[in-house]
């Protein structure tokens, strides 16, 4: 436990460092999944060892080793008292952010179908008569796309097709849930934020992909793109014109990026050592307990 419990630290360090490259060099799809993957199982795991380091405060808790001090039997405490001590403060920190960022999630969410009220549930497009530029795509059963008028009054007959085919590949993928999970995991983790970023930037080159897939023209779509960007602002949720609109029109311009099925195999397996290494410290912990026991 002396070393496995701080490893899912390291690759929280690791995990940011990496983001970059693959999201630049990867396939958005396999990318985005990869990611949030691999920051979802690296969270959890850092979670937890703070809750490990937390419970191996000695003396204190838990009851079954401060009994084992008073029979008679001192054992070495597995991490300094410290350490065990900012861990326990690290949780509560951590518990507060996950609490914060869920009750965030739930008031956008609320506040984007409040937006498609009134409307029938087999109604897919919802049109508001506004000013602002802007599209979004509404998770939910059903999942809505609501664009303003002014959007596509801004947008041409082919370019409507893009947008609209981008915002249903992000209802189709479930966009929304992979992000909010990504999200969730930065808040446990606030090391994970830069890839929290990469993946909401990658969902948006996923839909980019899908929708020029789906319209057969990846320059309609780049033009698109550039002119929703142009007069949209910057939104919540899953905006067609937001996340970096330069980089994506970039990337439609050239080839699709490959698979790379290697490197994703890496990025798991950096989320996978991460929890493999809690699952050990807590191997370590209950072996603990079980010879106070004994």
């Amino acid at each position: 436990m002396r070393f496995d419990v701080y490893t899912p630290l390291l690759v929280s360090l690791l995990l940011p460092l990496v983001s970059p490259v693959i999201g630049r060099r990867m396939a958005p799809a396999l990318a985005a999944r990869v990611l949030a993957s691999a920051a979802v199982l690296t969270a959890a795991a850092a979670t937890w060892s703070l809750v490990l380091l937390t419970t191996a405060l000695l003396g204190d808790a838990p009851p079954v080793v401060r009994e084992a001090h008073e029979d008679g039997r001192p054992l070495a405490d597995p991490v300094p008292e410290v350490i065990g001590v900012a861990a326990c403060l690290a949780l509560v920190v951590v518990v507060w952010r996950v609490q914060r960022a869920v009750r965030a999630e739930r008031r956008t969410r609320r506040a984007l179908r409040r937006l498609c009220e009134g409307h029938p549930r087999d109604t897919e497009l919802v049109v508001a008569a506004c000013e602002v530029p802007q599209a979004f795509a509404i998770p939910g059963r059903p999942g809505r796309i609501l664009v303003t008028s002014a959007m596509l009054g801004a947008l041409a007959p082919a370019e409507r097709r893009v947008l609209l085919a981008h915002e249903r590949a992000h209802l189709r993928h479930r966009h929304g849930r992979l992000v909010a999970a990504v999200t969730l995991a930065a808040a446990a983790n606030p090391l994970l934020g830069p890839v929290r970023s990469a993946v909401t930037f990658l969902v948006e080159r996923w839909a980019d992909e899908q929708a020029a897939t789906e319209v057969g023209d990846r320059g309609t779509t780049a033009r698109a793109l550039a002119r929703a960007a142009l007069s949209a602002r910057p939104g919540c949720a899953l905006n067609f014109a937001d996340r970096a609109v330069t980089r994506r029109i970039a990337a439609l311009q050239t080839a699709p990026p490959p698979s790379l099925w290697p490197a994703a195999a890496a990025v798991l397996a950096l989320g996978a050592g991460a929890a493999l290494f809690a699952a050990d410290a807590t191997d370590d912990l209950v072996q603990l307990l079980f010879n106070a026991l004994t």
